[in-house]
């Protein structure tokens, strides 16, 4: 079984971007989008009738906010049940988080608050973390949890082109973020697979638009595929698919024997 993450940025934007091609090149029985951009009947509208996506049944969250975050599901396999959000009103406005649950396990996909330029809103992004871990928790006491997304931090010097640069400085690499992520996997035993698969290896899932930094390379690694610990003899691959393009952020796949 293969789960896929994506950062789409803008689902009405990446469908004119060779996006069916990608989708079938990622050959995911599951897959997680973030940062949609786009209401409910907008997603269904903007993927309706694609070439490719047939088998796919189609889950959205939307925020109250026209154009703004927003994450989706496309499915193979009909979820046992699909629903929206934390349960924490001043949280989940923002549809920053699709749950779906299938018969072995709950499958997240999760689009973390920025904590925006000069770092504005990272009390907001901190109040985040301590609810969506225990959010995880909680899920994680009934079946195994596999959590994906953009979880807008690089959480070790290997994760992103110029530690130094910008440690405590940048919105996704100070060391309030870091310790959420850390927190989050220490806490609740979960597994950066990809990480675990490839403890040295330097790759990244994001680049900014500028200064030709996906060419050179410059890049963070912030999209993460997420597991429970007990799922591990289940992981039998991880992979970066940085030449997929159509968004600045590339798609993260995980393949389990389930």
């Amino acid at each position: 079984m293969r789960l896929a993450t994506w950062n789409v940025n803008g689902i009405r934007a990446i469908v004119k971007k060779d996006f069916t091609d990608s989708i079938r090149n990622l050959n995911a029985d599951v897959i997680g989008f973030q940062e949609t951009k786009a209401q409910d009947d907008q997603v269904r509208e903007a993927l309706f009738g694609l070439e490719g996506l047939e088998d796919y049944q189609v889950f959205s969250s939307s925020a109250v906010k026209k154009g703004y975050s927003g994450t989706a599901i496309l499915s193979k396999t009909p979820p046992v049940h699909v629903n929206a959000g934390l349960g924490i009103e001043e949280l989940d406005t923002e549809g920053r988080v699709l749950h779906a649950e299938f018969e072995k396990f709950h499958f997240v996909t999760v689009y973390t608050p920025n904590s925006s330029s000069g770092l504005k809103r990272l009390p907001f992004r901190m109040q985040w973390d301590v609810a969506f871990k225990a959010y995880l928790n909680k899920l994680d006491q009934t079946k195994p949890v596999i959590c994906c997304g953009d979880l807008n931090v690089a959480h070790q010097p290997i994760d992103l082109a110029r530690p130094a640069a910008n440690y405590n400085k940048t919105p996704g690499y100070t060391q309030d973020e870091i310790d959420g992520l850390t927190s989050l996997l220490q806490g609740t035993h979960f597994v950066d697979t990809w990480r675990h698969l490839h403890p040295d290896e330097v790759a990244y899932s994001w680049w900014s638009y500028r200064g030709g930094a996906r060419e050179k390379n410059v890049g963070w690694r912030l999209d993460y595929m997420l597991t429970s610990q007990r799922l591990l003899p289940s992981v039998q691959s991880a992979e970066i698919h940085r030449f997929i393009e159509g968004s600045d952020h590339c798609p993260v796949s995980l393949d389990l024997q389930m």
